[in-house]
């Protein structure tokens, strides 16, 4: 047997994820059917990956407005990096491997052992939200996860990343199409088709040019390349931003210790006395 795999980058509704609302195309008698893995408040995990941080940061701003009072809404607030990013991913397609079909079980048991190993493979993408749907027309997984870096030499020491995050992991960028994210997910998929294999289920690859590929399918890849692209250079121009800010608060931190200097040496302390008669 052979099925395709499918990647995409997801929306990131948690509440639709989770169920706390259905959309039209949810069958709610096929819910109970859904594994919900995780499903914890993102601030929460803001608190746990990052609060250490902050204090240290916070410590060495000698001015008040540089510091920051809560880094998820820092984050959120911000256009240089994403809280948080999710991937989605399937096994064949509605009609190969439907969640109503001869193969739905299947589906269900090879994406369930392929998620058991995620957060261990991938340590600096902290998950919080995961769930595989059988309630809608293929079986599919969501998981939702902040990437994050550590031992950062700019802004916070444990700081959001995603292109650091990928590094660590050893996913360096390259050309336009071999970026860390494309990378990645050509690893995930591999990783995927891995468990496939135990289950006799061949991975069956569609290049970029395949005839089989639809326009509009090929133009989607394209444009998740370019967004991808996009994240990448985001992320530098974040840390060069860092580097100009944190210069022009050594600057200021040095400008001030020259005028309390200059305040010193203007004081009696510091004047000559006059010489005896």
């Amino acid at each position: 047997m052979k099925r395709t795999i499918s990647a995409e980058v997801g929306k990131g509704s948690v509440n639709h994820n989770s169920r706390k609302f259905r959309a039209e195309n949810v069958d709610g008698s096929r819910t109970h059917l859904n594994i919900d893995y995780c499903n914890e408040r993102i601030q929460t995990v803001y608190h746990q990956l990052f609060d250490e941080a902050l204090k240290r940061y916070n410590e060495k701003q000698a001015r008040a407005d540089r510091r920051i009072p809560n880094y998820y809404e820092k984050i959120r607030s911000s256009n240089q990096e994403k809280p948080f990013h999710e991937i989605i991913l399937q096994i064949g397609n509605k009609d190969d491997m439907s969640a109503t079909g001869e193969y739905a079980e299947l589906a269900r048991t090879v994406l369930d052992e392929y998620y058991r190993g995620f957060q261990e493979r991938n340590p600096n993408l902290r998950v919080f939200s995961a769930h595989l749907h059988m309630d809608e027309a293929t079986p599919h997984l969501h998981i939702d996860f902040v990437p994050f870096t550590t031992g950062s030499k700019r802004g916070l020491d444990t700081r959001v990343s995603l292109k650091q995050a990928l590094a660590a992991q050893g996913f360096k960028g390259g050309t336009r199409g071999a970026t860390e994210w494309a990378q990645w997910v050509q690893s995930e998929k591999e990783q995927l088709a891995a468990v496939m294999e135990r289950y006799d289920i061949q991975w069956e690859q569609k290049g970029t040019h395949d005839k089989h590929l639809s326009v509009l399918d090929y133009k989607k890849q394209e444009r998740e390349k370019e967004i991808a692209a996009l994240d990448s250079t985001l992320a530098e121009k974040q840390d060069e931003l860092e580097t100009v800010q944190n210069r022009i608060s050594n600057f200021d931190q040095g400008a001030q210790s020259i005028e309390r200097l200059e305040q010193q040496l203007e004081t009696e302390e510091f004047q000559l006395s006059d010489p005896p008669t």
